[in-house]
């Protein structure tokens, strides 16, 4: 049964990020393309940074919450494997169609690793303070700019993308939590 109940969950989260990045696609094309590796982990890092900072001192003197900072980390983190896979040969700007498509596939792997983990690990994250989950987002941030850093060579780690799709499902756990639908 909580395998049903995640799943559903997990899809009406990506329902909700899903819309918003399609919408900002519509508005303003794929100029996320322009952004480097490092630029978009940092972008990710200033969305949990400030998740942190909302979490401590309860108060936003922009008027934005912590929901849509947990949105735009899910966002950012399939640009960045939209972008892993892309070259610098591939156009700047990418049909609407192909990023629709590439978002659900990068979606999908994801959700996948994300039921395997939670096989292993018996969906902990259902008994994890969200600020916990904050927390592991900042440190596969610095785990991803260590490795950006080495240039991407790892010893014993896996690589980028795997931290990508945590920090994805460690958000999506987040929206779940904090009832999202």
């Amino acid at each position: 049964m909580a395998e049903t109940n995640t799943s559903t969950e997990f899809d009406q989260v990506i329902t909700v990020c899903r819309s918003l990045f399609l919408k900002k696609t519509k508005d303003y094309g794929t100029a996320w393309r322009i952004l480097r590796p490092s630029s978009i982990t940092d972008q990710i890092f200033i969305k949990a940074q400030r998740i942190r900072t909302l979490e401590e001192k309860k108060i936003s003197k922009v008027g934005e919450n912590i929901t849509s900072e947990y949105i735009g980390i899910i966002n950012y983190c399939v640009i960045a494997m939209m972008q892993l896979e892309l070259t610098d040969a591939d156009p700047t700007e990418l049909p609407y169609e192909f990023v629709e498509d590439s978002f659900n596939e990068k979606v999908n792997e994801t959700k996948d690793l994300m039921f395997a983990k939670n096989h292993d690990y018996g969906e902990a994250w259902r008994d994890m303070r969200v600020s916990s989950l904050t927390d592991l987002i900042l440190m596969k941030i610095f785990r991803v700019k260590q490795i950006e850093d080495n240039e991407g060579q790892t010893l014993a780690s896996e690589g980028v993308k795997a931290n990508y799709q945590d920090m994805l499902n460690y958000s999506v756990f987040a929206l779940i939590k904090l009832g999202v639908e």
